[in-house]
């Protein structure tokens, strides 16, 4: 049976719901709307993930007897509200940016229309999942940017939690990341999975020879050996005396990385093992990889940073009432005017402008009617893409971006994005965001 999500939640979701059965305007239809209002300090573009992990739990929101009990014994809510809640499935649609889309301020990023209740109540769940997996994307993505091609793996699961690593995982794939060090991220969502030896590995044995000997006999001489448990230099000599000139690569985690990979790199040509591979890890991040553009690094595994967003564990997402139908049926705009966390009132598309050379020039989010159907390259000055996308019609969800051919799809469409971005946006320095948001 499938676990329930609707108790990943907050409580005041359920008492808006209460309060709003009782004055009769629980079933106003409503557009909700997820956007953030800026982007974390100095970055110059955000990146949409989480969307298919949130559509799966959105499936999932049904209140079964253990979460109704609760609620009656806990008197959370009344009677008609557990009567509401007992039958309770979104039925009504949903429209986002694509997964792996880049975002700026003001994106739209989710459009949820529907009943105020139906609607109101997915708000923590909807935040949750899109900010965490955004951050972590996002952070990916710079990271990916400043790599010069040179594959990633993401090995943050021991410094998050054991549900927030899997959801880091394929956030990070999207991005760009080649593979995972999770074996349930590459279960659930069919991401590569990697990994050989830690130092208590070469610690357990009575030598790093017998360490580095038990390992080849294991996995065959193209595994990767972790080189510095006691000294670099030493172990690097062994490695190759152990598994010969075909040794697949050695794993440096420790020291001055530029110049302890320039000092490997020579050693190993040295040896004649001029194919064997270096990977670095030791807390990198965008920075520390952009720093090694120019040393002879094969690969990177990055844990802490790409978990914790680098410096940005939330994305800052908000999610508001932006419209709603009166007694008559005509929508009416609404929003907040709050000293700096106003919003913009009113059912939203958006589009992106591109030049003639295909490069991102304006994010243009148009007032209006509302989304409607796919979007569409639209001809203009340059070019228009449309970015809202149908993601559930009418209580359905749109499969094509489920499990794991919605998570490629995702990372394959992120790729395309990227391209897409000024050139201004991989500049790791502080900056504004890399094209404007203009309303229409």
């Amino acid at each position: 049976m499938t676990e329930s999500s609707a108790f990943r939640t907050d409580r005041y979701e359920l008492t808006m719901v209460d309060a709003a059965i009782q004055s009769g305007t629980a079933h106003r239809e409503c557009m909700f709307e997820a956007f953030a209002r800026r982007l974390p300090d100095g970055r110059r573009y955000g990146i949409v993930a989480g969307t298919g992990r949130l559509l799966e739990l959105i499936q999932q929101f049904r209140f079964t007897d253990a979460e109704l009990s609760w609620l009656r014994d806990n008197e959370v809510v009344r009677s008609p509200t557990l009567d509401w809640l007992a039958d309770y499935s979104f039925n009504g649609s949903i429209w986002g940016y694509r997964e792996g889309e880049a975002y700026f301020p003001g994106s739209p990023l989710l459009v949820v229309e529907g009943t105020f209740a139906e609607a109101v109540i997915l708000e923590t769940l909807i935040l949750s999942v899109l900010n965490y997996d955004t951050s972590v994307a996002s952070a990916a993505a710079r990271m990916v940017s400043v790599s010069l091609g040179r594959p990633i793996a993401e090995m943050g699961s021991r410094r998050t939690s054991e549900f927030g690593a899997v959801s880091a995982a394929r956030a990070a794939y999207i991005a760009g990341f080649a593979a995972t060090s999770n074996l349930e991220a590459g279960r659930t969502w069919g991401i590569p999975t990697m990994g050989t030896a830690a130092h208590s590995f070469t610690l357990l044995h009575d030598s790093e020879e017998a360490a580095f000997r038990a390992q080849v006999e294991a996995f065959g001489a193209n595994t990767t050996l972790l080189v510095d448990t006691y000294d670099i230099e030493s172990g690097i000599d062994m490695a190759v005396k152990v598994a010969g000139i075909q040794l697949g690569a050695i794993r440096i985690d420790s020291g001055d990385l530029p110049i302890v990979a320039a000092a490997a790199r020579a050693q190993l040509d040295a040896l004649g093992a001029v194919n064997t591979r270096i990977t670095v890890t030791s807390d990198l991040d965008e920075y520390s990889i952009a720093a090694l553009s120019g040393a002879p690094v094969d690969s990177f595994g990055v844990g802490t940073s790409v978990v914790t967003g680098s410096g940005a564990p939330a994305a800052g997402m908000v999610y508001k009432l932006v419209a709603h139908k009166n007694d008559a049926g005509a929508w009416i705009p609404v929003a907040k005017t709050s000293a700096a966390k106003a919003s913009v009132g009113g059912r939203k598309d958006a589009v992106r402008r591109l030049d003639a050379t295909g490069t991102a020039r304006e994010e243009i989010v148009l007032l209006g009617d509302g989304p409607a159907g796919e979007p569409e390259f639209i001809s203009t000055n340059g070019l228009e893409r449309g970015l809202l996308v149908p993601l559930i019609a009418d209580g359905q969800v749109d499969e094509r971006y489920l499990g794991h051919s919605g998570t490629a799809r995702a990372r394959a469409h992120h790729a395309s994005v990227m391209r897409e971005l000024p050139v201004d946006a991989f500049r790791l320095g502080r900056g504004e965001p890399v094209i404007p948001t203009v309303y229409r």
